[in-house]
């Protein structure tokens, strides 16, 4: 009962509340011209860095460079011009895909019981 309910309650195609979160969102990223998966920290996240050092160095270079334009834009209190902010496409996922791939790898060797790939180190 409880997880129908919270699935009915974040699936924008039937709880309105959550297609005005989707699209307030969208708009919101849109404005700087990013994607959602651009908000992810690899720094905080060891699986996020993992798969992101994955993807194809394209990839990352356009995300950083997303990132950058974002932080300029912020900076200078302005927007992406309307003719560009149409183009945008925040909820096209680049990450998921190996995101995914990573932390059902990560689960594997954990349930084989070796060693961690990747620990948490304080510098």
């Amino acid at each position: 009962m409880l997880s129908s309910l919270s699935a009915w309650f974040v699936n924008p195609r039937r709880n309105p509340l959550a297609r005005l979160h989707m699209k307030t969102v969208a708009y919101r990223l849109s404005n700087y011209g990013l994607r959602y998966d651009d908000l992810y920290d690899p720094y905080n996240d060891l699986d996020i860095k993992e798969a992101l050092a994955r993807l194809p160095r394209e990839v990352v270079d356009a995300r950083n460079q997303r990132l950058k334009r974002a932080m300029d834009l912020s900076m200078k209190h302005q927007y992406l011009p309307d003719d560009v902010k149409a183009l945008q496409t925040p909820f096209r996922s680049y990450l998921a895909d190996m995101l995914a791939l990573v932390k059902k790898e990560r689960a594997e060797r954990e349930a084989l019981g070796a060693l961690p790939l990747y620990e948490r180190t304080l510098p």
